[in-house]
């Protein structure tokens, strides 16, 4: 199921989306507020965003930067060829006037969530896990999940290998050059606190202990 993030302050408008949405089968997150909306996406990562421009606390402007990476319609009142093409340019996919048709609105976002994304060799997925090896950011379940340095390079390695059971002694010479601290003794600790903050964002456990071997993503 695809969720959609519809970011507006107006709350008929907000409830009108929602039904529509809802009955389309988009599973809809809310944020009525510019402000409201920032902890939304700090939390979760929606497939999709339905962005206002005349938002309390933070315009949609503003927003628009940190939707980096989603595709974002930008839905609004403003109906100026120059703030269409300046939101345009500045990251959004496509750009909707109000009032608009719910039926024209629905089919440009089947449009958005129907374009394949584009591969990102940054980018480790596996089992709801997603690693940003260049920003170091982990998400579980779109939620986001801080991870120390011994930790992001253990998890890079079991992503890299998400079907191989890695020895104690594979793992600790792949994350050496990444962490010459991380010794045998204290390998078990970093791997027991990663496998404790995974689950608690993802609720189950990601990453097994294979008696007698090593570990192995789940």
């Amino acid at each position: 199921m695809k969720t959609i993030a519809i970011i507006e302050d107006d709350e008929h408008i907000s409830s009108l989306l929602e039904e529509a949405l809802s009955e389309e089968g988009y599973h809809v997150l809310k944020a009525f507020s510019g402000t409201e909306a920032v902890m939304l996406l700090e939390r979760r990562r929606p497939d999709l965003i339905l962005l206002d421009l005349m938002l309390p606390g933070l315009s949609g402007e503003n927003l628009l930067p940190c939707c980096k990476g989603i595709p974002v319609i930008v839905v609004s009142a403003k109906a100026d060829i120059d703030d269409k093409v300046a939101l345009l340019h500045g990251g959004a996919v496509d750009y909707v006037t109000k009032p608009f048709h719910i039926k024209e609105l629905l089919a440009r976002i089947m449009v958005q969530l129907r374009k394949e994304p584009e591969s990102d060799s940054s980018i480790l997925e596996a089992g709801g896990l997603r690693l940003n090896i260049q920003t170091r950011q982990l998400q579980v379940q779109d939620i986001p999940v801080h991870l120390t340095r011994t930790e992001f390079a253990i998890l890079k390695i079991f992503l890299q290998n998400p079907t191989r059971v890695i020895s104690k002694s594979a793992l600790l010479d792949s994350i050496s050059p990444d962490t010459p601290d991380c010794m045998e003794s204290s390998l078990k600790v970093h791997i027991s606190n990663l496998r404790r903050k995974l689950k608690a964002a993802g609720g189950r456990e990601y990453i097994e202990a294979v008696w007698g071997i090593g570990f192995k993503l789940v």
